[in-house]
């Protein structure tokens, strides 16, 4: 792996994310793969729990103040807190301030730890300078912006940067990579047929992008997305973009025979 920054360790704490816990371990080992890559020293803290925004998104902020305590206490201590999501480090590092503006116990403590906090792709081009990745993989790929990453943390170019990086792997853009894909957390949940709706249009685009590979940084996008090209008996595989990064391709794709 290639960078262009101060590489000296830093302490990194790996912020997993339930859905990576639950559905797909291989993108945190990869993730942890390509931080030490990039000379980091990695924890994983053994206490740490979800961060909060499934119910936050659902109105209970009293709920989502005390996970994030829990969060804040189990992190604070790292020079930097990592995620494999846009979404989850949006929550820690935009909503978590939000949630605890006007405290005066918790206020500073809180945008202390969110100045901290950064997703993965991001993290690694923008604060260690990785400029290319030691990966091999041959085929045809398209990346989905997720609207948590593009909108709140600008994850856009990072992700296109590394990819172009890797051997073997040419890049094909959709018509609207930006456009959401309908999961958005309980919103799949609260209006399945507006959600049904998004994510048709968006596996539509996915489609006649060409490419066999679909990526991007979220796994509640990519599951929403590889569930309905699953439905549709779509060829195309779904990762996340660390997993081809990191090299670590040999797990099945999302929702593919043998996922977990």
């Amino acid at each position: 792996m290639e960078t262009g920054y101060d590489t000296s360790p830093r302490r990194v704490g790996l912020f997993v994310t339930c859905l990576v816990d639950l559905f797909r371990p291989t993108v945190g080992f990869a993730a942890a793969r390509l931080l030490e890559e990039a000379g980091c020293e990695v924890y994983v803290p053994v206490s740490q729990t979800c961060c909060g925004q499934p119910a936050y998104n659902s109105g209970d902020r009293a709920d989502t103040a005390e996970i994030a305590k829990q969060v804040i206490e189990a992190f604070e201590e790292f020079d930097y807190i990592v995620a494999p999501s846009g979404s989850c480090a949006g929550m820690l590092k935009k909503h978590y301030p939000e949630l605890f503006e006007g405290d005066p116990k918790w206020s500073a403590r809180v945008e202390a730890f969110s100045a901290k906090v950064h997703e993965l792709v991001s993290f690694l081009t923008d604060i260690r300078g990785v400029e290319r990745v030691n990966a091999k993989l041959d085929a045809v790929v398209t990346y989905h912006d997720s609207c948590s990453g593009l909108r709140e943390l600008g994850v856009k170019d990072q992700p296109r940067k590394l990819l172009a990086s890797v051997e073997g792997v040419t890049i094909k853009e959709m018509k609207d990579p930006n456009v959401c894909c309908g999961f958005g957390g309980t919103f799949a949940v609260k209006y399945t047929e507006v959600s049904n709706a998004i994510v048709s249009a968006k596996t539509s685009d996915i489609k006649s992008s060409g490419a066999e590979l679909l990526l991007a940084g979220d796994m509640g996008c990519l599951m929403n997305m590889a569930g309905k090209l699953r439905r549709e008996k779509s060829s195309v595989e779904v990762r996340h973009i660390a997993e081809v990064l990191a090299g670590m391709t040999s797990a099945p794709p999302i929702g593919g025979k043998g996922d977990r």
